[in-house]
Order: structure tokens, then sequence, then C-alpha cells
């Protein structure tokens, strides 16, 4: 099948990159690797210019308006634009954002099949303003009135789309792949030891609620460390807001974005894996600090208590004092660390596998065709 894929901002995965991102860089690379031919548009200031291919994708650009409202929908009209005039099978769109134009190639290329990936309710984060949620929030309907089949990234979405939008849709998940133990020797340049950290992955956005874990992790500065692992966003100074918080505790590091043997090598040595997050969609960094053998601490919303099952640990959502607690409670008891985290290893070979999740798309892409 010919699949091109529009809404990520680009390939490989890099420091602006979000969740969209590292799904579309594992499945994409996957269905390349069945033998799909499989396009992603991505966005000039995202991607290297003379890169052409990544892991048999091929990368196309299309042009957009740099600014921070105008960026991702201006990128996806002229993508859509450029998936009318190519070959295609089956056009997929990620995000409920670019779902919007998904009725353009619905109405003018009729024989291509057309897909939406249902991420995250985007409308929840702080940053956007009133016009912009609004948006949001009729790109969720158009998300799944405009398709032909609509994939939510975990259950928690599927199941409101069914009772607030009023549509069933698929749920295909994100995912994590086990990996041997990658070593340690990478740790030495930010001064960690095995097992003497804990860790949190993300982009330095308001809505992952790293602060509320700065603040929590006060009294523990003499028994580990906390590592911050993630970026800012271009057009938040949350970042900087994070490091002021954390002055003068020499015992948090930030390490900017990481990737590759690097970031697996922080996730497996981690003593746990700590996520705040005030919303989800469906947390890649949980998942693969899950596949790492690492317990997890989450923040007790739906999402990421859907991806834990019963194999972590949860605090209430943005309470600092509650997150304090169970901290502390870990780091008393590194039995119930051991023992969790070698049960999150097993569930995620059990639901989380990239290779299954890419093999259900390719599925779902082949029922579609075949209607």
């Amino acid at each position: 099948m010919r699949i091109r894929m529009i809404g990520q901002k680009g390939l490989p995965v890099s420091a602006d990159s979000g969740g969209i991102e590292r799904h579309v860089d594992e499945l994409a690379t996957r269905l390349a690797a069945m033998g799909h031919e499989v396009t992603c548009y991505v966005r000039p200031r995202y991607a290297d210019a003379r890169l052409t291919e990544y892991k048999g994708v091929k990368l196309q650009r299309a042009p957009s308006i740099p600014t921070r409202s105008l960026d991702a929908l201006t990128h996806s009209f002229t993508a859509t634009l450029s998936a009318l005039v190519r070959p295609a099978d089956v056009i997929h769109y990620h995000g409920v954002g670019p779902a919007t134009l998904a009725w353009i190639p619905r109405l003018f290329k009729p024989k291509a099949k057309v897909v939406v990936t249902f991420h995250s309710l985007d409308r929840q984060n702080a940053k956007w303003g009133f016009f912009a949620r609004q948006y949001l929030r009729f790109g969720e309907w158009a998300a799944t009135r405009f398709p032909h089949a609509t994939i939510a990234v975990s259950r928690s979405i599927k199941r409101y789309c069914k009772e607030k939008l009023f549509k069933d849709v698929e749920y295909v998940p994100n995912g994590a792949t086990p990996k041997p133990h990658p070593g340690s020797d990478l740790l030495a340049r930010w001064g960690l030891k095995p097992g003497g950290y804990i860790l949190t992955v993300a982009r330095l956005v308001r809505p992952k609620g790293i602060h509320h874990l700065v603040q929590a992790f006060d009294g523990f500065e003499d028994r580990v460390k906390l590592v911050i692992v993630g970026s800012g966003d271009a057009h938040s100074d949350y970042a900087e807001e994070l490091k002021a918080l954390s002055e003068g505790n020499s015992a948090i590091v930030f390490t900017g974005f990481q990737d590759g043997k690097t970031l697996e090598q922080l996730y497996a040595n981690a003593y746990l894996y700590a996520h705040p997050s005030e919303a989800e969609g469906l947390s890649i960094s949980i998942l693969e600090a899950m596949s790492a053998g690492r317990t997890v601490l989450v923040s007790d919303i739906p999402e990421n208590m859907e991806s834990i099952d019963h194999s972590g640990l949860t605090f209430v959502n943005a309470d600092v004092e509650d997150l304090r607690a169970k901290l502390r409670e870990l780091l008393n008891h590194p039995e119930i660390v051991a023992e969790r985290g070698e049960r999150a290893r097993t569930w995620i070979r059990q639901e989380y596998d990239w290779d299954v999740i890419a093999r259900k798309t390719a599925d779902l892409y082949a029922r579609l065709m075949r209607k």
C-alpha cells in the first residue's frame, strides 16, 4: 500500500518532538519494513533539508506559516494538497487539528482511504487561547466524522468518542518494545549511578506537571537525584520556570533532550520513573519506562491509570503532598519497586508491543481497502 502521513512535525525524533512524532516514527518505520510505501510530510524548520529518507520512510517537505497558531494547520493544508496530486491508497492524519482537513481527500481523492489518529484532547493544553480551543473542539468532531476510520490511542479516548462525540472508533494504542539492558556507561556525564535517581521524561510544557514533581522532591536530596529529561517549547518560558524553581538544589539534574542509547540507559538505570502529567493521550514515556522494567509512579488521570494497569502506582493529580508521600514510601521499600518493575515489563510485552500495533494498523488499512 502507498501510505501518506500528515500531522507530525518531522522525522527522525528531535528535541522539538512530542508524542505524535514518536508515535509516527515507530509506526511508519515498521510499516515500511513490512513492505509498504510510506511517505511522511515534514515541516521545513523541523527537518534536515538533506534528509529525504529515514529507515525506509520517504520524507517530503511541505511549507507552513511558522507561527504558534498557524504552523500545524498550514503545514497540514499544504501536505494535503500534495497528497491529492500524488499516488496514495491511504492518507493518515495524526491529531485532531490536522483532522479538520480530512474532508478534502474524501471529496477530491475518493479512491484513497482516509484515517485519523486521535492522540489526545489537545484543547486541554493551557497554551491555547479561546478561539484555538474552539477550533480543536471542532477538530475532535471532525476526527470522528470526516475519515473512513478513526483510531484512538487509549481506551479513555475511545470512551470519550463514544460518550461525548457519539461515535464508536478503533482502539490501537501507543507502544513500547522491551530491549536488553543497555549498560550504564553514559550516565557519568551527569554524575549518575544506577539506581541512584528518580527519572521523568517529557516535553517541558505545563500540562506535563513537572513543577509538581520538583516541588515534591523535598527532603530526598541526600538519598537520590531527580533527573528531568526533555526540552522546552519555543513559545513558552516553562522550562526556565522549572530551572528557577530548582535553583539551589544540586540533586535536580536537567539533561535536555536525549534519545538513542543515552535515553535507553537513563530509563534502564533509574530507581523509579515518575510522571506527574495533568493531561495525556497515552504517554509513550510511561510505556518506555515500563518496558525497561521500571516501577512507575503516575498522576491518577484516567489515561495514566489505563497504561499502568496494576503494575505501577498512582498519586492524586496535582497534589504535591501526596506525590511526596508516595515517593517517600517507594524509597523506603525497594522490594516493592523491584516487584512492580518486573510486573511492568511483562504488562508491556502483553499489551503494548509496537510490532503488534503496526500489524493492527496495517490490517485496518487493508480492511478499508477491501471495502
